[in-house]
């Protein structure tokens, strides 16, 4: 069994396959976590990339609950496995004008009715005070290391007997020798299956990071804007802040892994008015994930494969969290156990049934 990519989708599998006793071997261009699982905003949320209200309109009631209970769980797994890496200080969806704020009470009464507990808040503490129109407060949402996660998965699965391969260059899956392979690149790797090439875009995601504040502004994570905006404080006390992808968002559909002035630009202004003074950038960089159509992951067989090449990847920017949860997911999946609702969601013969 070959893998391509070593970041947490995966290394995840790698681990459930090597434990089950399978011979496992992982391919990436770069090292361990050097791609997107080590270059994004360290938000470790359930859920899916869609707001909840609109995932039921969307996916149907029961399948959207289960689909959000399923990814509960795997944060709840995630953290027995993680270590210090995670931290579930919860999360706070932000509603930046009143047009938001009607979204994300939709989104709020829409969890609420199924069962989902979090609170609505009028007024937002710390150093979002003031600035926004409410917001929902989920209190087990998590923060991770992601770097650090990968690699413990990594180590995880090459304890069980994995072989990791690290600048290890895959252009050819056909060429690898390997009765099945699994392509768990994501974002990146775009092209490497031409059958997905429509199907999952390589998508840009920029980032900051300050130097360390004396105080704490930011207890959790915090998005806005739809979640074009996140940010967070760490516990160092750096404010670490992604986004603005929309003001320039056909230039970041690109698999070119580099930082833009027009993006850079619009989140240094936003971090001097989240930290309320100027403060010093320490960081910038660039990261790539993959964004489909329907927001939903793409996981299983590809057609017309005749079962040997597999792919995990298309978490439209969750990939933390989703990552994680579709690893395992495939990882069950060959090895005999299909007995998921979850992989009916997200069969990518459903692109191809539709003439995608």
């Amino acid at each position: 069994m070959a893998i391509v990519g070593g970041g947490i989708t995966g290394c995840s599998a790698a681990a459930r396959l090597a434990e089950a006793g399978l011979r496992v071997r992982i391919h990436d261009a770069r090292a361990i976590a050097e791609g997107a699982s080590g270059r994004n905003g360290g938000f470790a949320l359930p859920g899916g990339a869609a707001r909840y209200d609109i995932a039921r309109e969307t996916y149907g009631a029961e399948r959207s609950a289960a689909y959000w209970r399923w990814t509960d769980d795997a944060l709840d797994r995630l953290e027995q496995v993680a270590g210090d890496a995670l931290r579930r200080p919860g999360s706070y969806r932000l509603a930046a004008d009143e047009e938001e704020r009607n979204d994300i009470r939709r989104e709020y009464d829409a969890l609420r009715e199924d069962g989902f507990g979090p609170a609505w808040l009028d007024d937002v503490p710390g150093g979002a005070a003031g600035r926004f129109h409410g917001a929902i407060a989920h209190d087990r949402h998590g923060s991770i290391h992601p770097a650090r996660f990968v690699r413990r998965q990594a180590a995880r699965a090459a304890a069980a007997g994995a072989d990791i391969r690290e600048h290890d260059l895959v252009e050819d899956v056909e060429a690898l020798d390997a009765d099945r392979v699994l392509v768990a690149t994501d974002g990146y790797g775009h092209g490497l299956v031409p059958e997905l090439a429509d199907a999952i875009w390589p998508t840009r995601g920029q980032v900051i990071a300050s130097a360390p504040l004396d105080r704490v502004l930011y207890d959790r994570p915090h998005y806005a804007r739809q979640g074009f905006d996140y940010w967070q404080q760490l516990p160092d006390g750096r404010i670490v802040l992604g986004g603005f992808r929309d003001t320039s968002i056909l230039d970041e559909l690109t698999d070119v892994e580099e930082t833009t002035p027009a993006i850079q630009s619009s989140l240094e202004s936003f971090l001097h008015e989240l930290a309320g003074e100027e403060v010093e950038i320490t960081h910038r960089w660039a990261g790539i994930f993959g964004l489909t159509q329907d927001m939903l992951p793409l996981v299983g067989p590809v057609p017309g494969r005749d079962g040997g090449v597999w792919v995990a990847g298309g978490y439209s920017g969750h990939g933390n969290v989703l990552g994680f949860a579709c690893g395992e997911l495939v990882a069950d999946a060959l090895l005999g156990d299909t007995s998921s609702p979850q992989l009916e969601l997200f069969d990518p013969a459903r692109f191809f049934a539709a003439g995608g």
